[in-house]
Order: C-alpha cells, then sequence, then structure tokens
C-alpha cells in the first residue's frame, strides 16, 4: 500500500507556544494557518502538525497522492482503495471515505493500543 507523506499530528494545547518550541529544535512552517490555529512544520523530511483546539489525541497522519515536500506524486493509491484494502484485511475504519466519490477524502482506524492513523487524502 502507498500510504503517501508520513506525519505526526499533535493536539496543542498553544499553537503559538508550540511553534515557538518546535523552531528551537529546527523547524520552520511549512503549511497551515497559524490564525486557524493549525500548522504544518517541517526539518529536513520529517514532518509535524501542530493542532489546536481540533482533536483529541495525537495521532498518526499518512497523506496519500503527496511526497515530503507536498507534491503531488504521479502515482498513488487512493484512499477508497486503501479502505477497500484494510477492510478486507479485517480493519475497520472508525471514519471512512465515501466509495463512490472521487477526490480528496480520508479515513481512521485505531491501532489495537489505541492510537489513531489518519488517511488524509488532499487530491
Amino acid at each position: 500500500m502507498k500510504l503517501g507523506a508520513f506525519s505526526i499530528s499533535l493536539a496543542v494545547k498553544n499553537i503559538a507556544a508550540s511553534r515557538a518550541f518546535y523552531e528551537k529544535l529546527g523547524f520552520t512552517a511549512f503549511g497551515g494557518n497559524q490564525d486557524q490555529r493549525w500548522l504544518i512544520m517541517k526539518n529536513e523530511t520529517t514532518l509535524i502538525g501542530l493542532f489546536e483546539g481540533m482533536f483529541e489525541k495525537n495521532m498518526l497522519t499518512f497523506n496519500p497522492g503527496w511526497d515530503s515536500d507536498a507534491k503531488n506524486l504521479e502515482a498513488f493509491d487512493d484512499v477508497r482503495e486503501i479502505q477497500k484494502r484494510l477492510k478486507a484485511s479485517d480493519v475497520t475504519p472508525v471514519a471512512e471515505a465515501d466509495e463512490s466519490t472521487q477526490g480528496p477524502a480520508h479515513i481512521m482506524v485505531v491501532d489495537p493500543d489505541g492510537n489513531q492513523i489518519l488517511i488524509d487524502q488532499h487530491r
């Protein structure tokens, strides 16, 4: 399965304080909008998302169709195809994509330890 770009999405309490902290670790704002309380931070090929008030827990995030520079990949597995494969392997999404649609969509699964995994396709 081609899951695309990988990042950790962090549920933060204060976006400005979190941004300042991660900048001290060498991260720079790569995407998002701090006024909307979300940023994507990058340090070389490492990506983290900072999300204030949007999620209860930290989660692993994959973006089918994107590389680590948020550039479109020529070939990728559509999130709906990933969903079908997961279901065929007895992995039940807690949030599903509408399989009759195309383009942007997301699914979420939870691993055996309760860790959330978001597969979020933007194109």
